[in-house]
């Protein structure tokens, strides 16, 4: 190996002055504890849980009915090990009581996640459906199960959201934020959703934790679901656990960049319009619309008179 162009002496200097960085702050480093879970297996761990929900579609597309009883039996002896394990590291992570009965813990998380993978599986048929009812665009499931990011997006809310209500720390984060990479949709994994849920083009989409959404509900591009401020105790200290975002009841539809913040009620069936600012409960079967915009247009000239220029409003 070639010298260091900044030379041996240099070196030790700056080794031992980020040395000394990383104790003075505590939060930020992971140095003589216990391993931390890897961000590389959980998104692949996440892959092959998409490929076990929809078989086919992703993973292995050589599934017969012959075979995949042989295959689901490798999946899963497969993902019972690496789920377990990452789990395992998610818990000891947490640097109070570290191993205490962690292992153990893990493997019954892993089994009670597996489980329910029949039940989720449900919900997202419920997804696709509505997905292909509410998108004039859509030629047929497949389509939306391939191509729509709504898939990967809600999909891995949905996996995510069990690990969630299973207490696994951190784990259910990495799932959501890898997803909201991936597709400009960030659902916290503590967010409550009904089945029949869809996005349509997803991009810029936000939902809080302690959002609560019903069935059959629909958002388009750009929607908030937010919370208005955040209550703060004597020491001024964030106040965790309380809710703060809002509940869309069944059957709502919030259209392009409507911003929904704090905890109020949308009601049944209602209907929030785009580019609006609702920061008020709203009754079952509602519209809720903004004022229409004052629209200028200029006309331009032609070759024969460029010097006339019209204007007229809307």
């Amino acid at each position: 190996m070639s010298e260091s162009i900044l030379g041996q002496d240099k070196i030790k200097e700056l080794s031992q002055s980020i040395e000394n960085s990383y104790f003075a702050f505590d939060r930020i480093h992971h140095i003589g504890s216990t391993c931390l879970p890897s961000q590389n297996a959980i998104h692949s761990l996440t892959r092959k849980l998409f490929g076990l929900i929809y078989p086919g579609f992703f993973g292995s597309q050589d599934l017969t009915r012959d075979n995949i009883k042989d295959h689901l039996h490798q999946q899963l002896e497969y993902l019972s090990y690496a789920l377990s394990e990452q789990i395992c590291h998610c818990f000891n992570c947490r640097k109070e009581n570290p191993g205490n009965g962690v292992q153990e813990k893990a493997k019954d998380v892993t089994e009670k996640f597996l489980s329910a993978i029949p039940d989720i599986r449900e919900m997202l048929a419920s997804d696709a459906i509505s997905a292909y009812r509410g998108d004039p665009a859509a030629t047929d499931t497949d389509e939306i199960i391939f191509s729509y990011p709504a898939t990967l997006a809600i999909g891995t809310y949905r996996m995510a959201h069990k690990l969630w209500q299973l207490e696994v720390p951190i784990m259910p984060r990495i799932m959501t934020e890898h997803a909201h990479s991936l597709t400009g949709v960030d659902i916290h994994p503590g967010t409550k959703i009904g089945k029949g849920f869809f996005i349509d083009h997803c991009t810029g989409v936000v939902i809080g934790e302690t959002a609560v959404i019903g069935e059959n509900c629909k958002l388009y591009q750009g929607v908030t679901l937010g919370a208005l401020s955040f209550p703060h105790d004597d020491d001024g200290q964030i106040i965790r656990g309380q809710k703060r975002h809002p509940t869309l009841e069944d059957d709502v539809i919030v259209y392009s960049n409507a911003s929904i913040l704090g905890d109020i009620t949308i009601g049944k069936g209602a209907t929030i319009g785009g580019n609006v600012f609702v920061t008020n409960s709203v009754p079952a079967g509602s519209t809720v619309s903004g004022k229409k915009p004052e629209l200028k247009y200029r006309s331009r000239p032609n070759d024969t008179n460029r010097s006339k220029v019209e204007e007229y409003e809307i």
